[in-house]
């Protein structure tokens, strides 16, 4: 199975309209990236597609701190930026913009599209939790928005997976790692693309 974008190359920056933040910390266009399969294997029933910056900084007090850069160095974790499931069989293609178009304050509670899929809750439910203003159920996709003072560069790898049933047994609120276990004994192939984004200075293009 292949996965490919039409809106960044493989290995390469995203561009800023995909992104939930721009230069400044302000917010951006949070446009969905189109993708795109093919090579699907014989008795997939559907699909699931995560996206996951495995580069997020370990210490929070740190991020947006004024006179502080995160170094590179600095232990990593996952940030959820998408976990879509139930994608039914016979798609092949997410339009930009599709699923996302815009930051919603508080989170796309019931994300719509082009066809019938789960929406799983991404890293920002956490993140916000406890800011009054921005706190709520992050679902759907939310972009990029790396700390501006993080020196290390971010990838963001789109993960697709084609499975052998048709739903999985998840929660109403459940997450990538729901995903993840869920799908276990039921994975056909899976394929994936990654791009990059900062917003540190030193590492913009």
């Amino acid at each position: 199975m292949k996965l490919h974008s039409d809106s960044f190359a493989h290995g390469q920056p995203i561009p800023a309209a995909f992104a939930m933040g721009r230069m400044g910390d302000t917010f951006s266009d949070n446009r969905n990236p189109h993708l795109a399969w093919s090579d699907v294997p014989t008795g997939t029933q559907s699909f699931v597609l995560l996206c996951i910056d495995p580069d997020a900084p370990t210490v929070a007090e740190m991020v947006g701190k004024a006179g502080v850069e995160i170094p590179v160095d600095q232990p990593r974790c996952d940030f959820v930026h998408w976990a879509m499931a139930d994608i039914p069989a016979d798609v092949r293609e997410i339009a930009e913009g599709a699923w996302s178009n815009g930051v919603t304050i508080g989170g796309k509670r019931d994300p719509k599209g082009p066809h019938p899929a789960r929406h799983g809750l991404n890293g920002y439910t956490g993140w916000f939790a406890n800011d009054p203003q921005m706190a709520g159920d992050y679902r759907g996709y939310d972009g990029a928005f790396p700390p501006s003072n993080d020196l290390r560069m971010h990838r963001y790898f789109f993960r697709l997976f084609a499975l052998d049933v048709a739903n999985l047994d998840l929660p109403e609120r459940f997450t990538a790692n729901d995903a993840l276990r869920a799908m276990q004994g039921h994975v056909l192939a899976e394929a994936l693309t990654y791009g990059t984004y900062s917003l540190h200075p030193r590492q913009r293009p």
